[in-house]
C-alpha cells in the first residue's frame, strides 16, 4: 500500500475542495444515477451505449472522489506566518528575471491542488517551481523546461 503524502495548501485552498467534494457528492452522483436509470429504461443493456457511457461516468466519478477525499485527509494548512520570508517557499511571492531575455514576472508558489497560471500560481513540484523552493534573493537558477535551460535571477520574495 502505497504511504499518504501530505498535501499543503492554503485554508482557501483546502475549503476549495471540500466544497467541490461536496458537490461531487451531492449533484454530480444525483446527475450521474439519473443518467443511468434513463439509459436502463431504454430496455437492453447489452447495446445500450448511454448505459455504458454513463456507467463509466460514474466510475470516473468515483475514483476523482476517493482521490479528492485522500487529498483532504492528508493536507495540512500552511500558515503564510510561518514561512521564512527570506527564501523562496510554498505561498511566497516570488519575482524572477530571465537572465537572457531581461524579461520579469512575478509568481506565487502554492501546492499542485492550487496551481493556476492565469493567475501566476505555480505549483512547487512544477520545473519552475522546484528550481526556486529555498532560494534567496539575488540567487541565480538554471532550470530546465520545455524549450530548454533557462537561468532566472531572483529579483524578490514577500509574502503578500
Amino acid at each position: 500500500m502505497e504511504t499518504p503524502k501530505t498535501v499543503y495548501l492554503t485554508e482557501e485552498g483546502l475549503q476549495k475542495l471540500k466544497d467541490e467534494l461536496h458537490f461531487l457528492r451531492t449533484k454530480e452522483r444525483a446527475r450521474i444515477a439519473d443518467a443511468i436509470a434513463e439509459a436502463r429504461a431504454q430496455g437492453d443493456l447489452s447495446e445500450n451505449a448511454e448505459y455504458d457511457a454513463a456507467k463509466e461516468a460514474q466510475g470516473h466519478l468515483e475514483a476523482r472522489i476517493a482521490h479528492m477525499e485522500d487529498t483532504i485527509s492528508n493536507a495540512r494548512i500552511v500558515d503564510e506566518k510561518n514561512v521564512d520570508a527570506s527564501k523562496a517557499y510554498i505561498l511566497s511571492n516570488v519575482k524572477i528575471k530571465n537572465v537572457k531575455t531581461g524579461a520579469e514576472q512575478t509568481y506565487k508558489l502554492v501546492s499542485a491542488h492550487e496551481a493556476d497560471v492565469a493567475q501566476q500560481k505555480i505549483s512547487v513540484s512544477s520545473p519552475i517551481g522546484k528550481g526556486l523552493l529555498g532560494k534567496a534573493v539575488g540567487d541565480v537558477v538554471e532550470i530546465r523546461v520545455p524549450a530548454g535551460k533557462v537561468q532566472f535571477k531572483i529579483i524578490d520574495i514577500n509574502r503578500q
